[in-house]
């Protein structure tokens, strides 16, 4: 009867060590349809990249906890045992002696306290600023992963937009393929049609197979930037937002630098190297601490009763270092220190210029393709027309099948067109938000 209990234990520990298995996975895969929202909320919780940075910021918090740990009291014990084989000799008026003990050991016990180091005040007065330029990088990633998640999305989106075109045409391809099957053997029309057919529905089927593999690419770079599981199912919706209206985006918005990450960054940079002529020009003042010392030695010829008797002393003290003359280093450092002041300066306007040319850029490349969508959206509302209207003519016996091929085909190249210029203004409408410093951290 154990052997049965404890087979079920097994089985019943088994299960349940599946389930949590798959409970995990679960948990870090999308199980319906995924908005953008969701995909970005996603890789902001699971991108590598972004989890390094910030680990990171949590290796600068631990750096700066370690330099301003030196305002505290420094304790440290140490010990040491010592054999003379030979003594020491002093010679004096009485003659020659011997001095010391053939064993001998010691116990420090050593205390100091800066009172004033230049180093440890940098450390202080540069603190806030250095986990800043730590969380200004952690937010500079995060924005990162927001706009290349952003893109990846909208290329998935357009490929399999691109498929259902492909779909639909290849759908009239074939319906027009028997068309012209059964008129050929009926007699009505030669074979032309009906090869002219055969072609255009091969060209269809290949074009989809092209897009199925670059959907999988597609996909795959996806994936990477969300940290997603590779072999996890993965599925998009555009939700319930209407494209053309997402794409829309204000163009006469003003530009402000200081709300780019990078701008700030720059400007954390100055401060830094402000407090850095600071620390060189403070490089002339004493460093002053306190120590205290408290020691035990052991002193005898033999070994085993050495530690019998112990012999302490112990002292205290006020040390002022002065740094007298160092061949012109204080006033070199000074002057890098003064230049790095300078050059970051000149790093902020050129800074402003960067910002403001890359936002016109995008700007001017939005516009750009918004006339684009324009006329592409006027010549799908064309294409359709024209191809309803040749292929009534054709069934009706009025046109050749060479017009209705060059129809479908005018009408395949409007859809999938159309469909590039409204998923570029979205990339385009990221590019933007990211030049303008919109994208917010999450």
């Amino acid at each position: 009867m154990s052997k049965y209990y404890l087979r079920l234990l097994f089985i019943a520990l088994g299960l349940l060590s599946v389930t949590a298995a798959k409970a995990q996975q679960e948990a870090r895969t999308l199980n319906d349809s995924a908005t953008l929202q969701q995909c970005v909320d996603y890789a902001l919780k699971h991108n590598p990249m972004l989890k390094q940075s910030f680990l990171d910021a949590a290796i600068t918090e631990s750096q700066v906890k370690s330099k301003l740990a030196d305002w505290y009291p420094q304790i440290g014990l140490t010990a040491n045992y010592q054999r003379n084989f030979q003594l020491q000799t002093f010679a004096n008026a009485a003659g020659v002696t011997r001095v010391g003990r053939y064993n001998q050991s010691a116990l420090q016990l050593g205390l100091t306290q800066n009172i004033f180091n230049s180093e440890v005040q940098l450390a202080s007065r540069t603190a806030d600023d250095v986990r800043l330029q730590a969380q200004q990088q952690v937010a500079l990633s995060n924005i990162d992963i927001q706009s290349s998640v952003s893109k990846a999305f909208y290329n998935v989106l357009l490929t399999e937009y691109q498929l259902q075109v492909l779909d639909e045409d290849i759908n009239r391809l074939r319906l027009s393929l028997d068309m012209a099957k059964h008129q050929y053997d009926a007699g009505i029309v030669d074979k032309v049609d009906y090869s002219r057919a055969t072609i255009s529905l091969n060209t269809s089927v290949t074009l989809k197979a092209n897009a199925v593999v670059l959907l999988q690419a597609k996909y795959a770079k996806l994936k990477e930037l969300m940290g997603y599981p590779t072999n996890a199912a993965l599925s998009l919706t555009a939700g319930a937002i209407n494209l053309e209206q997402e794409a829309l985006i204000d163009t006469l918005v003003g530009i402000a630098p200081e709300k780019r990450v990078e701008f700030q960054q720059l400007l954390t940079t100055q401060n830094l190297n402000k407090a850095n002529i600071q620390y060189r020009k403070n490089a002339l003042l004493p460093t002053v601490s306190l120590f205290a010392n408290y020691n035990v030695n052991f002193l005898n010829d033999e070994l085993l009763p050495l530690y019998n008797q112990g012999y302490p002393n112990s002292f205290a003290g006020l040390q002022v270092g002065f740094p007298i003359f160092q061949g012109g280093k204080r006033r070199n450092n000074i002057k890098q220190a003064e230049f790095q002041f300078e050059k970051s300066n000149w790093a902020i306007e050129q800074a402003k210029n960067v910002i403001n040319t890359e936002y016109e850029n995008a700007l001017s490349l939005y516009k750009s393709d918004w006339n684009t969508y324009q006329t592409l959206k006027e010549n799908l509302g064309l294409s359709k027309e024209v191809y309803r209207i040749l292929d009534a003519q054709y069934k009706a016996g009025v046109k050749n099948y060479l017009e209705v091929v060059v129809a479908q085909t005018d009408l395949q190249k409007a859809e999938i067109n159309y469909a590039n210029a409204i998923y570029q203004l979205l990339i385009d409408k990221v590019d933007i938000q990211k030049a303008l410093g919109d994208i917010q951290t999450k």
